[in-house]
């Protein structure tokens, strides 16, 4: 008796048959890694691709028509692409995210390999040499490379006891990232190259000492202030307004670094202090009363004598910040010169030309004109645009490239400010997202690839929108997600995508 109402009990009802297949399929779904990416992420990703597929029908548009389901039109390739961007993200959610950490070596040196060769197999493409051809499609490695070098850095800082305090943790973090950048440049891809120094954002995130990202900014301030006064003249003397202004900052430079990490001895900042005052006021004052001359040569041998004074402290004491202090300074002076031989030398017309043309230093309208009217397009759209497909600076072609790398100012003229604001408070929630996904990683890798992701997201989003606002350097980066093609779509598609799944399995670990 007992064992039949035993029976009865484990007799399997229809109300507990379907409550045990919802918990089937609920813990499939909760096993499935596709379901478990950020939905957050998702949304504003699938957003940006159809904001990005309507302005690049609106930049190829014209009074004629266009069919833009065809493959023969620049909108057909770019829905074609933008639905195999979606398998692909589709497919890296499938991964086992432990894959990422064990092929990082294997992508990335397989990468570096590609950039080597790209230059000898590629077309000439407007003077550079960094598009692989595959049939009817066409490739950029740069763009790939990105992520190698993202999962290849999150690798190395995510190994156990890695610190980039210690100088030789950073010389190889850094030599991971100025690799790429180094075979970029040989292709002639400078702008391509420069998304690159994105990379060290994520590298004070991870404990970059701040002189280094303080080096940097000097650096900048060096190169600004010297090229972009290098035509003016001096009152009263034969120098450079520039380079006299840049020689000075790095006396002040050098004098803060004294005060900040000598603080028990001042009297050397001091002294340097009064140096640089009595050497400035003289120089100025011979030039100006008795027979003029180049004062930056002055201000040059006062350098080097505060430099060998700071090392001569360095040898007495035996203290390492003499010594580095001292190399800033040497270095600093080394870039100043550097810079304006490269300016001069090295770099290409065109190149040079946006450079002048940035700093107000020339008015070159051939090199001003892509700006001009990127900006004069945007302005038109006024406050609520003219509407999709009726902005007349798109449809006459008067943009340059407005479907690339000035795609914004088609959002701006037919959106107007109301639809470019929306485009970027778009990349903004992605951008804030980002970060929210990166700091809740349980693993250093998964961290440190999150700030990758996100500095050259942001790099982009900043250059591009900059230089299209005439704000920045024309240096020819795609907007993410809505620029025309293949290659950066799939790149930064590479990128987000490998950031959800490893963020899909953070609690496995």
């Amino acid at each position: 008796m007992v064992n039949f109402l035993h029976r009865q009990k484990s007799k399997p009802t229809p109300s507990n048959i379907v409550t045990s297949v919802m918990a089937d399929k609920r813990d499939n779904l909760q096993l499935n890694p596709a379901f478990r990416a950020d939905g957050w992420v998702l949304l504003i990703f699938l957003t940006l691709l159809a904001f990005g597929w309507l302005s690049v029908c609106g930049a190829s548009h014209s009074f004629g028509g266009i069919d833009f389901l065809s493959f023969d039109t620049r909108p057909g390739k770019q829905l074609v692409w933008i639905c195999c961007s979606l398998g692909l993200g589709a497919v890296i959610l499938m991964f086992d995210d432990h894959y990422f950490d064990m092929l990082a070596d294997l992508f990335y040196w397989g990468m570096m390999l590609l950039l080597l060769v790209t230059p000898f197999i590629a077309h000439d493409i407007k003077g550079s040499r960094s598009w692989i051809s595959l049939g009817p499609v066409s490739l950029q490695p740069a763009e790939f490379a990105k992520c190698a070098t993202s999962l290849m850095v999150a690798k190395l800082i995510g190994q156990y006891g890695f610190t980039l305090n210690e100088r030789r943790n950073f010389l190889r973090a850094a030599g991971v990232v100025l690799l790429p950048f180094a075979l970029i440049v040989l292709q002639k891809e400078t702008g391509s190259a420069l998304v690159y120094l994105s990379f060290f954002l994520m590298f004070y995130r991870e404990g970059m000492p701040g002189s280094i990202l303080f080096c940097g900014v000097a650096a900048v301030a060096y190169f600004v202030i010297g090229i972009g006064q290098g035509d003016v003249a001096l009152p009263g003397t034969l120098s450079s307004l520039g380079e006299v202004i840049v020689m000075a900052l790095i006396w002040i430079f050098t004098i803060g670094m004294l005060r900040v990490y000598c603080p028990k001895q001042p009297e050397h900042a001091q002294r340097i202090l009064l140096w640089g005052i009595l050497l400035h006021v003289i120089a100025y004052a011979v030039s100006l009363w008795i027979y003029p001359f180049d004062i930056s040569w002055a201000q040059l041998a006062g350098s080097v004598a505060m430099i060998s004074y700071i090392g001569l402290q360095w040898l007495g004491q035996r203290m390492r910040t003499f010594l580095l202090i001292s190399a800033f300074s040497l270095g600093s002076i080394g870039f100043l010169y550097a810079s304006d031989y490269a300016l001069n030398n090295v770099m290409k017309d065109y190149q040079r030309t946006r450079i002048r043309v940035l700093l107000g230093i020339e008015e070159d309208r051939d090199a001003s004109y892509n700006v001009t009217q990127s900006k004069i397009a945007i302005g038109s759209g006024g406050l609520q645009g003219k509407g999709f497909m009726n902005g007349t600076q798109t449809k006459l072609d008067y943009v340059p490239e407005q479907d690339t790398d000035f795609i914004f100012c088609t959002v701006g003229e037919e959106e107007g400010f109301l639809g470019a604001s929306a485009v970027l408070l778009l990349f903004l929630a992605l951008i804030w997202r980002l970060i929210y996904l990166a700091e809740r990683q349980t693993t250093r890798f998964g961290r440190v690839f999150g700030y990758c992701v996100l500095s050259i997201l942001l790099f982009h989003v900043f250059i591009n929108i900059g230089m299209v606002l005439g704000v920045a350097p024309v240096i020819g980066i795609p907007l993410p997600f809505f620029s025309y093609g293949g290659s950066s779509l799939w790149g930064f598609t590479l990128l987000l995508f490998i950031f959800l799944r490893i963020d899909a399995g953070r609690k496995r670990r």
